[in-house]
């Protein structure tokens, strides 16, 4: 006896197959992002092309390697609300163009959260529970399981056997380059998504909030901005995100891996982009003057 298997082919099944050779999307309709949610005015700037006219504002300090090039990323400015660049920066590719590595992302996150977690929960053993000094009944003749407490574990009300001691810290600490590696894969990806922006500095013409409000509409940059600036803040643009909940300002120094993933944009000035690279680019031959080892040894720039 012979047995003959049917095989049936869809239009769709077809279409995902032959698209497979084509170099089209072959992701299934459940997983494409609906086009109601795609904003077409946030694709309309390309990069900078390679012939660009306008002025490069900022070249990488530090020295890069002969088998890849610098990033390119366009400049813009705070005091109007048009996004018409400024001219380019050049951006270094071990810092802003890393490859991508979730494990790392979410070792980092994961140690943020717990590194200074201090659980205060707490429980009583037996000894610690008020009542049960005397033996509840005889050792023999009632009938009843044998008792020594009515605050043993096994009673309602008594204690609790192998509960939380608090307080109880969960601190550990990460190496340093795995650290410095997810800050580097961070940038890397808000880079890639087209959510990492540019100015010239932090100055805007007014301390309203709706202004920064309508500029961030305008531009597209998304529903929550996280800005950085490495020098003195101008005052007019902490007047302006005080009162919001969406746009929030912190220092270089303080840049971290919950705050980038917490942010859907990330806006950065000149002089950050150059304090992040000297910083993150430090880490990468920090232990070269060990070898040979010369006194003094200082471990900082």
């Amino acid at each position: 006896m012979f047995r003959c298997s049917l095989v049936i082919c869809g239009r769709g099944v077809a279409k995902r197959f032959a698209s497979s050779f084509s170099g089209e999307n072959v992701l299934p309709p459940n997983l494409l992002l609906p086009t109601n949610l795609v904003d077409p005015s946030r694709l309309k700037r390309p990069p900078p092309p390679a012939d660009c006219s306008l002025p490069v504002l900022r070249k990488c300090d530090a020295d890069v390697p002969a088998h890849l090039s610098p990033v390119q990323m366009w400049v813009e400015t705070l005091e109007r609300r048009d996004s018409e660049p400024l001219g380019l920066a050049h951006l270094h590719p071990d810092v802003f163009a890393v490859p991508p590595r979730l494990d790392i992302l979410h070792a980092v996150e994961t140690w943020q959260r717990n590194f200074k977690r201090i659980s205060h929960a707490n429980t009583k053993v037996r000894s610690e529970v008020r009542g049960g000094g005397r033996k509840p009944w005889n050792q023999k003749g009632s009938g009843r399981a044998r008792h020594g407490s009515i605050r043993s574990p096994l009673w309602r009300g008594g204690g609790v056997a192998h509960g939380p001691r608090g307080p109880t810290s969960y601190y550990y600490m990460l190496p340093m380059k795995v650290r410095v590696q997810g800050l580097k894969v961070a940038l890397s990806s808000k880079m890639a998504q087209d959510y990492l922006h540019i100015v010239d500095s932090l100055n805007i013409p007014t301390p309203d909030s709706q202004y920064l409000l309508d500029l961030i509409r305008h531009r597209h940059w998304g529903e929550s901005v996280l800005i950085v600036d490495v020098e003195e803040i101008p005052e007019n643009i902490l007047q302006a995100t005080a009162s919001l909940k969406t746009v929030n300002i912190i220092p270089a120094i303080g840049l971290n891996v919950h705050s980038l993933l917490k942010h859907e944009a990330v806006v950065l000035t000149l002089e950050t982009i150059k304090f992040l690279e000297d910083k993150l680019l430090w880490h990468d031959q920090r232990y070269t003057p060990l070898y040979p080892f010369k006194l003094p040894y200082s471990d900082f720039p």
